[in-house]
């Protein structure tokens, strides 16, 4: 059995669908912070089978929100003097900028002399999850 310690203080995001830690690492920009991080993967599950499961030690001042965009079953617990003193799911963002990419072809943002104009979605149906594009509304999938 994998022992990885507890936390005195951190976030745990837990219920990540498995194989999908390293994006979250790199859309969280992890690899920055000057913080302990622990990746466990295939982690068994009785509720998904296998998961994913980011430790993170110390105070962060990530937007852990965006990660509603990315996995609608991940879990946010959070870690103070040893103890869970808040677990929740992350809430949708209204608005998300270069987290999702637009895959619309003729969108402005796929345009060679628009190169740096950044990718912007708004959450048009927060029930089924969809974003569109705020230049060509494409949905996201």
């Amino acid at each position: 059995m994998l022992n990885i310690g507890g936390l005195h203080e951190g976030v745990v995001i837990d219920h990540i669908k498995a194989g999908g830690a390293m994006e979250i690492y790199r859309y969280l920009n992890l690899e920055k912070i000057d913080s302990s991080v622990a990746i466990i993967k295939n982690a068994k599950s009785n509720k998904m089978g296998k998961k994913d499961i980011i430790k993170i030690e110390g105070p962060i001042t990530v937007d852990l929100d965006i990660l509603a965009v990315l996995d609608s079953n991940i879990t946010l617990n959070f870690i103070e003097n040893d103890k869970i003193v808040k677990k929740g799911h992350p809430i949708l963002p209204a608005k998300v900028t270069n987290v999702i990419k637009c895959k619309n072809p003729r969108c402005v943002t796929s345009s060679p002399t628009e190169r740096g104009l950044p990718h912007t979605f708004k959450l048009t149906d927060a029930h089924n999850r969809i974003y569109r594009c705020i230049y060509c509304e494409q949905k996201f999938k």
